[in-house]
Order: C-alpha cells, then sequence, then structure tokens
C-alpha cells in the first residue's frame, strides 16, 4: 500500500516569500517577478526542487522574494555557483537572475562560459541600462553618449547587445521580452522554462530613477508596434501598427521596406530552429532608431547538456576503472619528495 502523498497544486501565490519586496515603487523588477512566479505555478514547479542564484545588484534580490531554494552569491559569480550546482544536483531546477551590470561586466567572463558549455540553467538578465543599485553609473548595455554619474560628458563606450553575447558563446536558447508586456513576457519565460539547456532571456526593465524611459519606443502603446518586431516562428518578419512593414535581406543586409498588408513574398521568415544560428545573430543586431528592435524566441535548439556530459563521463570511467580510491590517487606515479 502506497503512504505517498499527492503533490498539491500551487498558485502564484504560493512562490511568494515573506521578506518585503524593497525594489522601488514603479520598479520594472515587480513585472517580472509576478510573471515569473505565475510561470512556475503553471507549469507545476515543485518549489523544493528549485534554486534561484543571483549575484550583486537590484536584480539579484530575486531570491528572497520567492519561496523556493536560493543562493544569494557575489557580483558576476552566480554562473559560477549555478554551474557547481547543478552539477552536483542535476535534478534541480535552477534559475541565474543577473543584470546588465553584474552578469556582462564583471560577470562576463564567468557569463561567457556557462552559456558555451550549455548548462541545463535558465538566465534572466535584467536590462536597464544602467547600475541600479550603486545609484546610477553607466552600464555595459548603456547607449552610446548616455550622460550619468560616471559619465557626465557622455558615455563613450559601444554598448554590449546581450543576445548577440549569448549568440556568439553559441546559446541554445535566446529570448528577449519588456518587463510591462507581461503576457510576451509570461510567454517567453514559459518556453525558457522547459527548454533543455541554457536559456538565455534579456528582459528590458525599466529602472525609473536612474534612467526612467529608456524603452518607451517598445512600451508606448500607440507607438511600439512600429518600433518593436515580434518574431513568430514560421512567418515573416512583418511589422507596423497596419502590418505594412517588413524585413527583407539586401546582400547580407537587413532592410526595411514597405510592403501592402497580406503581400509577403520576399520577406526573411523567422526560424528560431536554424542550426547555424545566422538568422538569429541577424536579428539581434537590429537596434533602434534604424530597424525594429526584436521581441521574443530568437534561437531554440537542442544539444547535449554539460550537465549530462559530465555525469555520462563519470559513469563511463566507472565502469572502465572502477570506483576510484582518493588515497591511491594521492600516492600515484604522479607525486614527487623535495
Amino acid at each position: 500500500m502506497s503512504t505517498s502523498l499527492p503533490i498539491p497544486t500551487l498558485k502564484p501565490a504560493d512562490f511568494a516569500s515573506d521578506q518585503d519586496v524593497r525594489w522601488c515603487p514603479g520598479c520594472g523588477d515587480y513585472s517580472i517577478l509576478a510573471q515569473t512566479k505565475k510561470v512556475l505555478a503553471k507549469l507545476g514547479v515543485q518549489r523544493e526542487n528549485t534554486v534561484f542564484v543571483s549575484g550583486i545588484g537590484c536584480s539579484s534580490r530575486f531570491p528572497y522574494y520567492m519561496n523556493t531554494y536560493g543562493m544569494h552569491s557575489i557580483h558576476g559569480r552566480a554562473p559560477t555557483f549555478a554551474t557547481g550546482l547543478k552539477l552536483a544536483r542535476p535534478e534541480l531546477n535552477v534559475w541565474l537572475v543577473t543584470g546588465d551590470g553584474d552578469g556582462l561586466s564583471i560577470g562576463g567572463n564567468h557569463m561567457l562560459h556557462v552559456i558555451r558549455r550549455n548548462l541545463d540553467v535558465k538566465i534572466l538578465l535584467f536590462n536597464n541600462r544602467v547600475y541600479g543599485l550603486t545609484k546610477g553609473q553607466y552600464s555595459p548595455t548603456s547607449v552610446k553618449g548616455m550622460k550619468t554619474k560616471s559619465s557626465p560628458m557622455g558615455t563613450l563606450d559601444a554598448p554590449v547587445y546581450p543576445i548577440c553575447f549569448a549568440l556568439g558563446c553559441g546559446v541554445t536558447f535566446a529570448a528577449r521580452a519588456v518587463d510591462t508586456d507581461v503576457k510576451q513576457l509570461e510567454y517567453v519565460l514559459e518556453r525558457a522554462a522547459k527548454h533543455r539547456g541554457t536559456a538565455f532571456v534579456e528582459i528590458y526593465q525599466n529602472c525609473n530613477i536612474f534612467n526612467d524611459g529608456a524603452f518607451d519606443y517598445a512600451t508606448d502603446k500607440d507607438t511600439k508596434l512600429d518600433h518593436v518586431l515580434y518574431l513568430e516562428h514560421g512567418k515573416p518578419l512583418v511589422f507596423g501598427k497596419n502590418r505594412d512593414k517588413g524585413i527583407r535581406l539586401n546582400a547580407l543586409e537587413p532592410e526595411v521596406v514597405n510592403i501592402t498588408p497580406g503581400q509577403e513574398d520576399g520577406l526573411i521568415v523567422h526560424d528560431e530552429k536554424s542550426r547555424g544560428g545566422s538568422l538569429a545573430y541577424l536579428l539581434s543586431r537590429m537596434q533602434q532608431p534604424d530597424y525594429p528592435e526584436a521581441m521574443g524566441i530568437f534561437r531554440a535548439t537542442e544539444h547535449d547538456t554539460y550537465d549530462e556530459l559530465v555525469h555520462r563521463q563519470i559513469t563511463d570511467a566507472k565502469s572502465q576503472g572502477g570506483e576510484a580510491d582518493l588515497q591511491t590517487l594521492l600516492n600515484g606515479s604522479e607525486t614527487w619528495t623535495v
């Protein structure tokens, strides 16, 4: 006779911790938190098998507000902690929450390696194009010429485009959403949660204190359809309030063209499953004001994950050489006396 109890059905509120949420009123982080809880409940995720790992920054408060396990690690090193955790406990659902400063500045090297390995983790990168927690310095994603406390005459740096970075590292899932577009954000988070491998999600997140309005072009109801391109697998790249603009390829460059609604011949057709990733990279380079900015799933492909390969290698090693003995290793032929 089985004594196991059925797993209770959880609601979004069940994923909320007892901690007071201490982001600034109006911060885009609230929306991301709400949609993440909604998606976890929708997918029937078990709290005891879920871990949120963060570094340092406003986004990195995230684990405190989730009624799951969590690690608030050190600046830029969340990918390292997440890697160790996933290798030690491969059955866990591991989420990595970071920001454009934490993840792409001091943590850029660590982010590169977790992505290229295709570790089975979900990465949420909150991009507000500024350092918020340390009060308004320019970040790796700040637009060129942006005036901040650390660039009073305007930053001279060319910005990092997170999706470009992730695709350059060989990411198997790349997506972008906006904090206030809750339906699109929910869809992207759900797709990321279901992906096997590294899922990298860039979220445009408004910092209403230090960089308010940075993404107005992508959020204003009256104009956003002329500035945003929603990606749909297998469909032509069409945008505009009247669906009268499209993207075609001119030699090796994307080109915005006017079209008659419904006449889409010659336009690029989106393929998120393309193995090479060239189309996804091309789309990731399209930036305002020259192009509409793409939202949705850039790439979603399947490859072996790093955690699976590591444990497969361990199993193979045991089958070939038996269980290892630490003392034998220490006393082996690769030792010497000084």
